[in-house]
């Protein structure tokens, strides 16, 4: 008995000790650290970043994202005493809630009322403090929204500033309010607070550093940053999806091509055993490129690099021998990666010809999966939960290429850090779980289809198919009715011919999101005929890993390039003839490139200035943050006060006419009046089909009126490059010469 009476009298002392270093640290009410002190201890939370938000200057909104029945004790607990919380009517009428209600004000939400009652208003303006709590969507819906909307105008109204709150790990806690199958629980899941500064609505509108944004949309982004800053980005992508797998199920399928399906066991698996041949024969560090076809060995590959503390490059398989190895030598890669499947044609066979031939080794994957040894093999079936080399997130993973021009290919420095920065980007903004199955069309080589189509279904538990080639297009629909995709990310031919090969009623996905070209309005008529689902647009870079800015179920707009990512900043310098918040779009944020190599000097890594990345592109905004694009800001002229994209016209010509050389120029009349010429090495063009080709594109007609000069061989200069200024003065010396045929 006395014993007991020790324990009890000593648990009571320890946990009153925890209440009274909680008063002093956080400035927690001794009433609030008594019941804060077991949260803590279980889910051994950190709450850091709380102390801030207790001690804004009110009046201040608390905006919670309601993830689970544990997130109002936790506000109650954490939230000054004089907080004024709006519970649901679960929480607000909860018996085991009751201690933590009498910590604070509570008044039960009612969702006819949508946060309108001016006495909300009165209370803020009398210096007063506010906690609601919004509903845990990532694509809110219209009646969701109307509660940002509300919030919003609230804030507005008492000039009250906004403190996002989000819950990490909630989500997956045993208190979770989403269904088991889509966030799996974790016993005792650690959760860390992610608190903002406190800002007001008008602020977060007038961010130089972010798009223009509605009241709504400025807290829905700010909500939205606060969901990314509580993903871990401090792992490798190969512990990232490690991670995954103890959350979502080790042998649950996750990757697949029609062949071949992998679970995540099957996958890491994969990946360690061949990652630890990829030690024997290739330096720790050393970058390797990767020349596989995309299907689930790519997969193995890229995650047995990751693995084994190599970089993994994506070279663009259909770039053609010389660029291929220009870009290699760029990046200075001696060892290429492949199959004797994806090598084995006379395309193949003269490609690793002439990769040899530079003296680049080519290693194929057969070879290096059948040398594994037997305690390898086992081993690999075995400790596939702990990767071969510890390696930082901020070491180098992925290089990724981007062509600049014909002769001149830039290859881009990515870490681990970058990649799980723009997968938990694009999780912020697209809703992906379990239940879905991804039909990832665009190569991986491109940026979007390695975080969009890869990186972010691995980690948010879904599976992912590989798409038919464009070649194989009669197989879409039995393809379509095997996969039963509900995301379908690809680009716009890709999309057009997935949509027209119809036999019956095919299910409809959810989400199409596309890539890698421009998106014509007819592929979006199609997609909206056939299927009832609006196609997306996302605006990627290979500097930011994959995508900068995308549209939504919640924000999608016709001809627009959607709206910017959480965490990143923009700023724009200004363009001639773009006004109205335009200019040329400089980038930074946690997924912008380590670096990048420069054709003209290969090896020496570039870092971006200051953490700001010039992409080179002429945007604009508009006044919900949604971006147009011009194209190349030195190339975009004002035409009788029209924003007139010069690389448009040469993309339409080359459409037109894919077998001639095509190049656009502005010149100045001697009345300084800006005219554009498209001179051109073939005989047929002419005015009515650029402007029919124009008005197909959704483009300006502006685009059609430029005069065609045609020669019979392009300038060049000695890089390789067309000599603009010399096709400048061949058209206008053909002034009033010019056929428009």
């Amino acid at each position: 008995m006395i014993q007991t009476v020790a324990v009890l009298f000593g648990v009571i002392v320890i946990w009153l000790a925890g209440a009274l270093y909680l008063v002093q640290r956080l400035g927690l009410s001794l009433h609030q650290a008594i019941l804060y002190v077991p949260l803590k201890i279980v889910y051994r939370i950190d709450d850091s970043l709380l102390r801030a938000a207790r001690r804004a200057e009110s009046p201040v909104i608390y905006v919670v994202v309601h993830q689970s029945r544990l997130d109002p004790a936790l506000m109650l607990s954490l939230l000054p005493p004089e907080t004024l919380h709006i519970l649901d009517p679960e929480s607000a009428q909860s018996v085991w809630l009751e201690p933590w209600r009498e910590l604070a004000r509570t008044i039960e939400f009612k969702a006819h009322h949508v946060f309108v009652s001016r006495r909300l208003v009165r209370h803020l303006r009398g210096r007063g403090r506010l906690a609601v709590y919004l509903p845990d969507d990532v694509e809110p819906d219209a009646k969701a929204f109307r509660l940002y909307r509300a919030v919003a105008r609230i804030a507005t109204k008492s000039e009250a500033k906004i403190v996002p709150i989000f819950v990490g790990g909630s989500r997956h806690s045993w208190f979770s309010l989403t269904p088991a199958k889509v966030a799996p629980r974790k016993f005792m899941s650690k959760l860390a607070i992610i608190a903002l500064s406190p800002t007001t609505i008008a602020e977060l509108r007038e961010r130089p550093s972010r798009p223009p944004a509605t009241a709504s949309n400025a807290l829905f982004d700010y909500c939205a940053t606060a969901r990314f800053m509580a993903v871990d980005r401090s792992r490798s992508l190969y512990t990232a999806v490690r991670d995954a797998a103890d959350l979502y199920g080790h042998d649950r399928t996750v990757l697949g091509d029609g062949a071949q399906a992998l679970t995540y066991r099957q996958l890491l698996a994969g990946a360690r055993r061949v990652g630890k041949r990829l030690e024997a024969v290739t330096k720790d560090g050393e970058t390797i490129a990767l020349m596989l076809p995309d299907a689930p060995e790519l997969a193995v590959s890229l995650l047995a690099l990751n693995t084994s503390g190599r970089v993994a490059a994506l070279p663009d398989r259909d770039a053609g021998a010389e660029r291929m190895a220009a870009a290699l030598e760029t990046a200075e890669i001696k060892t290429v990666l492949s199959s004797h499947r994806h090598t084995g044609g006379a395309g193949g066979s003269d490609l690793i010809a002439a990769l040899e031939a530079r003296g680049i080794r080519v290693v194929r994957l057969e070879d290096i999966q059948g040398s594994a040894s037997f305690i390898e093999r086992l081993a690999a079936r075995k400790l596939w939960h702990q990767p071969l080399a510890k390696k930082g997130a901020g070491r180098p993973a992925i290089v990724l290429f981007k062509t600049e021009c014909v002769s001149e290919t830039s290859a881009v420095l990515l870490s681990n850090r970058n990649l799980l920065a723009n997968a938990a980007q694009l999780a912020a903004r697209l809703e992906v779980s379990p239940l879905d199955r991804v039909l990832n069309a665009l190569p991986l080589s491109d940026g979007l289809g390695l975080t969009a189509g890869l990186l972010l279904p691995l980690l948010s538990g879904a599976e992912t198919r590989f798409a038919p080639s464009p070649a194989q297009s009669a197989q879409y629909p039995k393809f379509r009715a095997a996969a039963g995709p509900t995301i379908i990310i690809g680009s716009d031919p890709f999309l057009a011919a997935y949509a027209e090969a119809t036999e019956g009623a095919p299910p409809a996905p959810r989400t199409v999101m596309a890539g890698g070209s421009s998106l014509r309005p007819e592929t979006t008529r199609l997609w909206a005929d056939r299927f009832g689902v609006p196609v997306f647009e996302a605006f990627g870079l290979p500097e930011a890993v994959g995508a900068i800015a995308i549209g939504s179920l919640t924000h999608n707009r016709a001809s627009s390039a959607g709206r910017l990512l959480p965490g990143m900043e923009i700023r724009l310098e200004p363009v001639e003839g773009i006004t109205d918040g335009g200019g040329r779009l400089w980038i930074c944020g946690p997924n912008v490139m380590l670096g990048r190599v420069q054709s003209d000097a290969p090896g020496i890594l570039q870092p971006p200035l200051g953490g700001w990345h010039d992409t080179g592109e002429a945007v604009s905004a508009d006044r919900e943050g949604f971006f147009t694009l011009h194209g190349r800001a030195e190339r975009v002229v004002a035409v009788e006060g029209e924003v007139v994209s010069l690389d448009k016209i040469e993309a339409l010509a080359n459409g037109l006419w894919p077998h001639a050389q095509h190049a656009a120029v502005a010149v100045a009349d001697r009345r300084k009046a800006i005219r554009i010429a498209l001179v051109t090495t073939t005989g047929d063009a002419n005015r009515d089909a650029l402007r029919k080709s124009a008005r197909a594109a959704g483009w300006s007609e502006k685009i059609a009126s430029a005069e065609i000069v045609k020669i019979a061989e392009l300038p060049l200069t000695e890089a390789g490059k067309v000599d603009y200024f010399r096709v400048s003065e061949i058209a206008r010396s053909h002034k009033g010469r010019a056929r428009a045929a």
